[in-house]
């Protein structure tokens, strides 16, 4: 497949699933548990530096036309089979019928979801503005433990059947891994340090939110996790990550205790997982929580509209840590509904995790 456009922006490759967690499993003392992880830390590896040297070859993409912004997603599955060939075999279009295919079907789903998700509520038309197409591939390689956004597409694995499913089950982890694209679109927040947690953070939140929208749940019927329809039964814990208690989401034998901070008081320097972005990222995720669960109601109204706010209001820089995207989420609270319940509910919510916004 050769590389597209991206618009002018540098993509970065993108994991559900952390390589802190890959790299516990990989050294399981059973090889059925261990080896599909380390196949999958080298397949990431391996891609993730494909990524960063093809991504110097994208070229600007030409202007658009004035065509009119899509209203409906453009959404094309493929399968690969269990090889690692991108995109596939083409195996759903838009508008076409259901397949025989559960993982197909959930994906085309998901996808639409979030698109639905980001029009309806907040008037973006896909992930760019623009209606650009959306296209996920299922079935990738053998035993992957992992799903990711490449900077130009959604790809799913189907775990290893002992602690991860097939990822396609969690309709949060595809519009997390989607929402990473919506981030290099407008932000773009480097994928380092706290910076890159906040990239993470707000894939996290917008999965949740689209997980939410789809389920009609408001902020306290949430379950606030990411990732709980991905782990197998035999793992002991609920998700990947508690976006409500970071450091609860699991406590397993084999992948060990969910290491993400609550709060700045515990905050991990590591150089490890590109400083730490799907470790640090509970401090912002227990913020949104925080704002979304005292202003009540549906969690994407008034507490998703601020953060998409500052995602795409254009003052966010792409190397911005912790405080300064605390502080313009006040200032957006007050922009849109000014002096009221939102803007001190997001200074509490911030003030909670220790994160200062003066």
């Amino acid at each position: 497949m050769q590389p597209r456009p991206n618009h002018g922006l540098r993509p970065v490759f993108c994991t559900i699933v952390p390589p802190h967690l890959l790299d516990k499993l990989s050294q399981a003392d059973d090889p059925v548990l261990a080896a599909p992880a380390r196949r999958t830390l080298e397949a990431d590896g391996a891609r993730r530096h494909q990524r960063q040297v093809t991504a110097l070859a994208f070229a600007p993409h030409p202007p658009r036309t004035a065509d009119a912004v899509p209203t409906k997603p453009r959404r094309t599955l493929y399968d690969c089979r269990h090889g690692t060939d991108l995109p596939g075999h083409k195996v759903r279009a838009e508008g076409d019928e259901p397949t025989q295919d559960a993982s197909v079907n959930r994906a085309y789903a998901g996808l639409g979801a979030t698109f639905d998700l980001l029009l309806s509520e907040y008037g973006r038309s896909s992930i760019d503005g623009k209606g650009l197409p959306l296209i996920g591939s299922v079935h990738y390689d053998e035993k992957y433990n992992n799903a990711f956004f490449d900077g130009e597409q959604m790809v799913f694995g189907d775990g290893d059947g002992e602690i991860f499913l097939d990822f396609t089950l969690a309709i949060d982890v595809i519009a997390h891994e989607l929402t990473h694209g919506l981030t290099q679109y407008t932000a773009n927040l480097a994928y380092q340090g706290q910076s890159g947690a906040l990239n993470e953070s707000v894939s996290d939140v917008f999965g949740s939110l689209v997980k939410q929208y789809s389920l009609g749940h408001s902020a306290e019927q949430a379950d606030w996790l990411i990732g709980a329809d991905i782990l197998a039964p035999r793992v002991s814990g609920d998700a990947l990550r508690s976006m409500k208690a970071p450091g609860t989401a699991y406590d397993d034998d084999v992948l060990g205790k969910d290491p993400q901070p609550a709060s700045m008081d515990d905050y991990v320097e590591t150089r490890d997982d590109n400083g730490g972005v799907h470790i640090n990222s509970g401090i912002p995720n227990r913020a949104f929580y925080l704002l979304a669960t005292a202003l009540g109601g549906n969690a994407w109204e008034r507490a998703g509209q601020i953060w998409f706010d500052v995602l795409t209001g254009g003052e966010l820089t792409q190397r911005a840590g912790f405080a300064a995207f605390a502080r313009l989420t006040v200032a957006a609270a007050r922009s849109r509904f000014g002096e009221g319940d939102e803007a001190e509910a997001v200074l509490k919510a911030w003030s909670e995790v220790g994160v200062a916004t003066r």
